[in-house]
């Protein structure tokens, strides 16, 4: 689609009897992997419940490709991946892909297309209790590919992973990208945010910047991203 993915308006979200989101405004262009940043507690999650219509917001509007958030008609087009596996630990890989085809009436071949996608061939027919953390985070993403969304919503998906797991995933992630997928990434690790083609960065509930990581560097005059997000987060 032409223009932003997703529009954000004044957002302001209440939890708890206390304000999370106070009033937050962004935009998320297409075909691209953002990377949303910050410290826990910064309201990443919240942000990404909002964005896929399953968190209560108190005021604002959200617009995803071109609808407002969490409409029937986009939940065939929008995908969520939560931190913690959303999978079955008693059945393989395949089994699980078979299943969720059925629950979102995949088209043919999904599930062969999926298990290309994540690079999963040689586990396909393990039982998933008994895959590394890293592969299970690879079956919940491929669950979230069976329907071929336009936007994929991934909540810190790579926290506790080793390296050589954590650079497979992000190159996963630029080849759905480069294939035309929008990606909303969150992470409280900044050294991730230089695979990212563009960020948004949090504090408090707040956005604090955005902007390719580029063109954080040149904003503040540090090369070290984490140094970065600190001279942004701690102006007056």
């Amino acid at each position: 689609m032409a223009g932003p993915v997703i529009r954000i308006s004044h957002l302001r979200v209440d939890r708890g009897g206390k304000t999370v989101l106070p009033d937050l405004s962004l935009e998320i262009e297409p075909a691209r992997v953002t990377g949303l940043l910050g410290p826990s507690g910064s309201g990443k999650t919240t942000l990404m419940r909002a964005i896929v219509g399953v968190q209560l917001v108190a005021g604002g509007e959200i617009d995803v490709l071109g609808l407002p958030a969490g409409v029937p008609s986009l939940r065939s087009r929008v995908a969520y991946v939560t931190q913690s596996p959303s999978v079955y630990g008693d059945l393989t890989v395949r089994e699980n892909l078979r299943y969720f085809a059925r629950v979102l009436a995949a088209p043919r071949g999904a599930v062969d297309e999926a298990v290309v996608t994540v690079d999963l061939g040689e586990q396909v027919d393990q039982v998933v209790r008994t895959l590394s953390g890293g592969e299970r985070s690879r079956v919940s993403l491929a669950t979230a590919l069976l329907g071929r969304p336009e936007v994929l919503v991934l909540d810190e998906p790579t926290v506790g992973l080793d390296p050589v797991l954590r650079r497979d995933l992000w190159n996963t992630f630029h080849r759905l990208a480069d294939a035309g997928a929008t990606l909303l990434v969150s992470s409280h690790v900044m050294d991730e945010a230089g695979r990212c083609d563009a960020l948004l960065l949090m504090r408090g509930g707040e956005l604090v910047a955005s902007g390719s990581p580029e063109w954080l560097r040149r904003s503040t005059g540090e090369q070290d991203l984490e140094a970065a997000f600190l001279a942004v987060a701690e102006r007056p």
